[in-house]
């Protein structure tokens, strides 16, 4: 016999608050502090993943963008590079899907921008390559990621690792880091 729905629900929230609980606060300080030098350097935010974090990718952007910079004369200038589908597409059909990113990167990015890559297992070959694009032409990097951190730990400058290899809980996880970032910064702009 499965599992009853709601003895399931129970055990699912237990597995994500005891995820929730291991991540490294230094860590997450140390995302905040990124994210407080692009604003007060006046750098573009670029984040980027796929998949689920891809949605989570766009809705960081979102949530910076509106949540912490509405009403304010300085604002946030975050860019989600997973949103731009026919960009994407056009890249993946006549490139390569492993440059999708990295190629948006060329057009926008400066020195000392901030580039995230978001990826839930940490070895997303266009993550990596957008991350060593970045490391490449000056920009702080900075990795979200799952499953020990993968590959792309090792290449950012900066990270943050959800120790889990569950990637729906993974995919909470830094959906809720990401509200926290949100949050901290209404509070202390």
């Amino acid at each position: 016999m499965t599992e009853a729905p709601a003895e399931f629900f129970k055990r699912y929230s237990r597995e994500l608050s005891s995820i929730l609980n291991e991540i490294d606060a230094a860590e997450f300080a140390s995302f905040v502090e990124v994210l407080k030098k692009a604003y007060e350097d006046n750098a573009q935010v670029f984040v980027c993943g796929n998949g689920g974090s891809a949605s989570n990718a766009s809705h960081l952007a979102c949530d910076i963008n509106k949540g912490v910079s509405y009403g304010r004369k300085k604002r946030f200038r975050v860019i989600s590079l997973s949103d731009n589908i026919p960009t994407i597409m056009a890249y993946a059909n006549d490139v390569s899907y492993d440059d999708i990113f990295m190629e948006q990167l060329k057009n926008y990015m400066n020195p000392n921008d901030l580039l995230i890559g978001v990826s839930g297992s940490g070895n997303s070959e266009n993550i990596l390559k957008a991350i060593r694009y970045g490391n490449e032409n000056g920009a702080m990097t900075f990795g979200i990621c799952g499953y020990g951190g993968g590959k792309l730990k090792a290449i950012t400058q900066k990270f943050l690792v959800v120790n889990s290899e569950d990637m729906q809980k993974v995919e909470d996880a830094h959906l809720i880091i990401f509200h926290a970032v949100m949050q901290w910064f209404m509070m202390d702009l």
